[in-house]
């Protein structure tokens, strides 16, 4: 067993701790307001283990913050504008391979995140994950299955969807190859 600690899953596990700490949460609150156990937010705090997305969209949502908020470091400096490519936080999903990359900073009035889903992947999210929030699903390359509630929406490259009042969502990818869409979230009051 390798003893390496991975930063990013350290910085991730920081953070949760941070906004439990914030809310005087106990791990049995944030277990009950999340649906995720105790001991899996134990092991993601300590950064012993990488958090899925689905785990990650039931802790956004428990906290009424984006995903891309519990990614992405609080701003070194307000001066900070240019973002280089591989300076952006990514992240990539232990159990998909779904991958995440930060593109606007956390002092933009709106999040932008670049994702590739593998082919074959599926990510649930909750419907509490899309609360307080205003978002846009754009295909950059190949295809989407976006799944909003009991809709389905069939996404191909430069189709837009932009997200209703909450509700579960699942993105699939049911091709042969990945799929590349960028989100756009603003905050504020869902439809």
């Amino acid at each position: 067993m390798s003893n390496i600690v991975d930063p990013l899953v350290e910085r991730i596990g920081a953070r949760i701790r941070g906004e439990r700490d914030r809310r005087r949460w106990t791990l049995a609150e944030l277990a009950e307001e999340s649906g995720v156990s105790r001991a899996m937010i134990h092991r993601i705090e300590r950064g012993e283990s990488s958090p899925s997305a689905v785990i990650l969209g039931k802790l956004s949502a428990a906290f009424r913050l984006s995903v891309a908020t519990l990614l992405d470091p609080e701003p070194e400096s307000a001066e900070e504008r240019v973002r280089r490519a591989e300076a952006a936080p990514q992240w990539r999903d232990p159990e998909t391979g779904y991958a995440r990359r930060q593109v606007s900073g956390p002092g933009f009035p709106a999040e932008v995140a670049e994702i590739r889903l593998p082919a074959g992947a599926e990510v649930p999210y909750p419907a509490a994950a899309f609360a307080f929030h205003r978002q846009i699903i754009w295909v950059l390359e190949g295809h989407l299955t976006f799944h909003e509630g009991d809709v389905v929406h069939e996404l191909d490259a430069g189709d837009t969807v932009e997200l209703g009042a909450p509700t579960a969502c699942v993105f699939a990818n049911s091709t042969q190859r990945d799929c590349r869409y960028a989100v756009v979230l603003v905050r504020g009051e869902a439809p």
